[in-house]
């Protein structure tokens, strides 16, 4: 994939994982993201951890000039 592909994907993971983690605070829940409360309500808030610290993990790594780091 390419660069912008990547970025873009790691900011949605955030921006998903982020406004899913904030609404489901008030008790609003994304639709597409429903599943991921199924087995319970700590896998759910793990999930939606991992998917920020992914997104952010991503956009990181992909920004990073390796070639200007050694």
């Amino acid at each position: 994939m390419k660069k912008a592909a990547w970025i873009t994907t790691g900011f949605l993971l955030f921006i998903f994982g982020f406004s899913a983690l904030v609404l489901s605070l008030v008790g609003v829940k994304i639709s597409f993201l429903v599943w991921l409360d199924y087995p319970g309500a700590l896998f759910g808030f793990l999930a939606k951890i991992f998917m920020i610290v992914a997104g952010i993990v991503v956009v990181y790594l992909t920004t990073t000039d390796w070639r200007a780091e050694e």
